[in-house]
């Protein structure tokens, strides 16, 4: 088990990206609060040394992703109607959002985690294989297919 230090400095250092992925996935801000209270949890509990800094991002991410499939294909989530849906009101979207990131949150789920991993986190093809478990083409197949998607929906060149 984690010291409540170490605890502090990893919400401090990956909170955002969390949050990010979690938005991302589930596009709903109290969803996003709960998995994030569970991946620094997982972290807490983890008592595995880490390689370095991008050893224990990388984990980060992967935690987060999971917890996020997991939370999408849980029998609750599943068997449940968001409050907005009952009253008849849209999710709320802050303002600042564009229409790109409407665009990115309109892909399949596994075009946008690619698509965040490589362009907002900066991670390499390859990098996003070895976190994912897939084959470097695959990803670059992904990125492709995706990148296409955008430019369809935006009807630009952004994605060069």
């Amino acid at each position: 088990m984690r010291s409540e230090q170490e605890a502090e400095r990893a919400i401090e250092l990956y909170a955002d990206t969390v949050r990010r992925i979690c938005t991302l996935h589930l596009k709903s801000y109290s969803d996003t609060e709960d998995i994030f209270q569970t991946v620094f949890l997982k972290y807490v509990l983890y008592s595995g040394a880490f390689e370095s800094a991008e050893h224990e991002k990388a984990w980060m991410i992967r935690v987060t992703l999971n917890a996020c499939k997991d939370y999408m294909k849980s029998f609750f989530r599943r068997h449940t109607v968001p409050l907005e849906e009952i009253q008849g009101l849209e999710a709320e979207i802050p303002e600042d959002h564009s229409d790109v990131l409407e665009a990115v949150l309109s892909l399949p789920v596994k075009y946008k985690t690619v698509v965040y991993l490589y362009f907002y986190e900066q991670y390499s093809a390859v990098e996003i294989g070895k976190l994912l478990g897939k084959n470097v083409n695959t990803v670059y197949t992904l990125l492709a297919r995706a990148k296409a998607m955008l430019r369809e929906q935006l009807g630009g060149d952004e994605f060069e």
